[in-house]
């Protein structure tokens, strides 16, 4: 048996859809989580991709998600609370930005605080979505522990991802999306599915010791980028998320990857600001910025690959023969 097949988008849709129907998911908050996965598979971003979707649906039928939860959402002068309602972060941020944006438009700046949400997927797209609105964004995310304090031995915090995005005049936003792990945690998850090894320089296993075995990666602790820079700016974005939504520290989340065990519950913090309130052509006084890093042989933008990635993909996504296998399980057991 081939270890991987092709299915065409639609037919990835259709699959992941009727999967997440079977365990109860409501037709929104399938439809905003299925294009999520899909938008990561195209961008070349398969750990962020339908690979997660069996961990979900393990979680919807365990009870640790509520696949049954639409959040809810309140706006206070520039701040939007929205509370995830332990289901999916994808139809919470869905939500948050569409209210950030028009409370933006209003005011000239947004900032939306999700509470009790889960994994927070690509978070370039949130920011992306943004920019091509006209707003400067940044995003950032908690997740359960995975990266010890600077100078200790146990994970406390975790991965923590942050995206920001710019608008720019006639080509796509500027887009820097990164985890403050050297790599994201979901590529070790890969790993380990996949019965392949990591590089070295990645993670540490529970001893502090370097480590190319994903099994002990994911025992052990990741690397921050950066080194103590990272895990100072990992602090950061706990009390910017989860702090401000009180919600769940990395320390105090459970796992995304078990079914069992208490939601993971963590926070999301998305900010929007208007450019044209600050400077009318912040736009263009950009562009000459962006020219200039241009000029260097070898520069590219951030965001460019994805980009370029987006465009030469076709309709056609190859996916792990068990992944496939595993979403029409789920859809035959419904």
């Amino acid at each position: 048996m081939s270890e991987t097949v092709k299915l065409g988008v639609e037919q990835a849709r259709e699959l992941a859809l009727a999967a997440m129907r079977g365990r109860g998911f409501g037709e929104a908050e399938a439809a905003d989580t299925v294009e999520a996965l899909l938008a990561a598979e195209r961008d070349g971003l398969p750990s962020h991709g339908l690979s997660r979707l069996p961990f979900y649906l393990d979680q919807a039928a365990s009870g640790k998600v509520a696949a049954e939860a639409v959040p809810s959402v309140e706006t206070d002068g520039a701040v939007v609370r929205v509370d995830a309602r332990y289901g999916l972060a994808f139809p919470a941020v869905a939500r948050g930005l569409e209210a950030g944006i028009e409370c933006a438009s209003r005011l000239g700046m947004a900032a939306v605080s999700i509470a009790r949400s889960h994994h927070f997927g690509v978070a370039g797209a949130p920011v992306e979505a943004a920019a091509r609105h006209g707003y400067l964004a940044l995003a950032f995310s908690n997740a359960p522990s995975a990266m010890a304090p600077w100078g200790g031995n146990r994970p406390l915090f975790g991965t923590n991802p942050i995206a920001f995005a710019c608008p720019r005049r006639h080509s796509d936003p500027l887009l820097l999306d990164l985890s403050l792990s050297k790599v994201a945690r979901g590529k070790v998850m890969l790993a380990k599915k996949q019965g392949q090894p990591i590089p070295e320089g990645w993670a540490l296993d529970a001893e502090g010791r370097p480590t190319t075995d994903a099994d002990a990666a994911l025992a052990g602790s990741m690397i921050p980028a950066g080194d103590a820079k990272g895990a100072a700016l990992a602090l950061m974005v706990e009390l910017l998320t989860a702090g401000l939504a009180g919600s769940h520290f990395g320390f105090q989340a459970s796992s995304f990857f078990e079914a069992e065990g208490e939601p993971p519950g963590i926070g999301q913090l998305i900010l929007l600001f208007d450019p044209t309130r600050f400077s009318p052509g912040f736009v263009e006084h950009a562009e000459t910025l962006f020219a200039v890093m241009q000029d260097q042989p070898g520069v590219r933008l951030p965001g460019d690959r994805r980009y370029q990635l987006r465009r030469e993909g076709d309709d056609q996504l190859t996916l792990p023969a068990a992944l496939v296998a595993d979403l029409m399980a789920h859809v035959t057991a419904s």
